[in-house]
């Protein structure tokens, strides 16, 4: 009798939840995993930042900025959900121009310094005056929108010839963001185009074939990469093998945070105790690329696993918008968003744990950026606009070949 009730409970517990993500309402996991993320960077933020806690009333500076660009994200995240999302597939184009114009501008060398400053060797952000706006977070949502129009109802991209137009349209902003140079952020492209080509239907031989001709062709890459690229290349290979030569040079950074992340142990450290220990271990960027290993210091292991499946949730609430979606637009942006996601997080998470060259990326929601928090912010608004404005029928039949 009671085997009996178990499985009538798990049966009614598992029919809600279907009825929930199949009511359209999958996208508020997303939503859900976004809020949740941000207030944990906010304050992740504000430990790292300020060492005793008594010293500002609430928020530390950087920490209660951190709080009003997840403000004004949430309210762009607001405003994109007022036109019917395939509006911004006909407008696609035009917005991708517009980022890759910004992208071009920084690279311009006259332009003076009081308005693209580099940072940390980089061109990527454009100075207007009380904040910063870095043009390829921009060009991340518009790329999915102009891939996602394009494969809505094409058939060619199932050939392999017919891979080279979504290349080309990859290939401009990579390469241009690649030239600030920004490696971190020019490397989510790529994983974000398989994403989207595998869920309109690309021939998984095809995609294959490519990655194995990319892998062998990647140590050609190596000499046109600048000097420190190449000594983070090499540190890592130093962890990797046990060499701790480097320990006080080029693999400070990853040691100092691998340091850190640990002395969180299982459930993590006191408040005060977090803040102490961040103080007298100086973390390079510790409220930014770093975050991850303070959150680990804080919240322990297990704080480093909730989080991870805070993003584990934000991924499957779009991929499920994407899968349970009529139209073909709706599918795949959702499928793009996630990839960006997905990747960024797991290169960030690699490079704290030092298994990932540091490449200067983000920890999304969490780590300290406006551009980076509105940009997020927008990807939930649209997987949410994508969720509550389903067709009543499917507008023609997409991503069906029998092979």
């Amino acid at each position: 009798m009671a085997r009996r009730v178990n499985a009538i409970s798990i049966s009614g517990i598992a029919g809600g939840v279907w009825s929930f993500v199949k009511g359209g309402r999958a996208a508020w996991l997303t939503v859900f995993a976004s809020l949740a993320l941000s207030l944990i960077g906010v304050y992740s933020i504000d430990v790292a930042t300020v060492t005793l806690p008594h010293q500002v009333p609430v928020l530390g500076p950087v920490a209660l900025r951190q709080l009003i660009y997840m403000g004004v994200g949430i309210g762009a995240a607001v405003l994109i959900l007022i036109p019917h999302y395939r509006a911004y597939g006909f407008a696609s184009w035009l917005l991708l121009a517009a980022a890759v114009a910004l992208l071009v501008f920084l690279l311009v060398p006259f332009v003076p310094s009081s308005i693209v400053r580099a940072r940390n060797g980089a061109r990527s952000w454009i100075d207007f005056g009380p904040a910063d706006f870095q043009p390829s977070e921009l060009a991340k949502i518009a790329y999915v929108f102009v891939l996602a129009w394009y494969l809505r109802f094409s058939r060619h991209h199932r050939t392999f010839r017919g891979l080279l137009p979504p290349a080309i349209i990859t290939a401009i902003p990579v390469g241009l963001i690649t030239l600030q140079p920004d490696l971190g952020t020019a490397s989510l492209f790529v994983p974000a185009l398989f994403a989207v080509l595998v869920a309109a239907g690309a021939k998984l031989k095809h995609l294959a074939a490519i990655v194995l001709i990319a892998a062998m062709a990647a140590p050609a890459a190596y000499p046109i990469l600048k000097p420190h690229q190449k000594e983070r290349f090499v540190g890592l290979f130093k962890q990797l093998k046990g060499d701790t030569s480097s320990d006080q040079d080029i693999n400070m950074q990853s040691v100092t945070a691998q340091r850190v992340a640990g002395a969180g142990r299982w459930d993590g450290t006191g408040d005060r105790q977090s803040r102490v220990l961040l103080k007298y271990n100086a973390l390079p960027e510790r409220h930014n690329d770093m975050i991850f290993a303070v959150i680990c210091n804080r919240f322990g292991f297990v704080g480093g696993v909730a989080v991870l499946g805070l993003y584990a949730l934000w991924v499957a609430g779009a991929l499920l918008t994407a899968g349970l979606s009529r139209e073909p637009f709706g599918r795949l942006v959702p499928v793009g968003l996630a990839a960006f996601i997905a990747v960024q997080t797991f290169i960030n998470v690699g490079m704290n744990l030092g298994v990932v060259p540091i490449i200067g990326i983000t920890l999304p929601f969490v780590s300290h950026g406006g551009s980076s928090m509105i940009a997020c912010w927008l990807m939930t608004g649209l997987v949410l606009a994508i969720s509550i404005r389903q067709p009543n029928m499917a507008l023609r039949r997409t991503f069906e070949w029998d092979d």
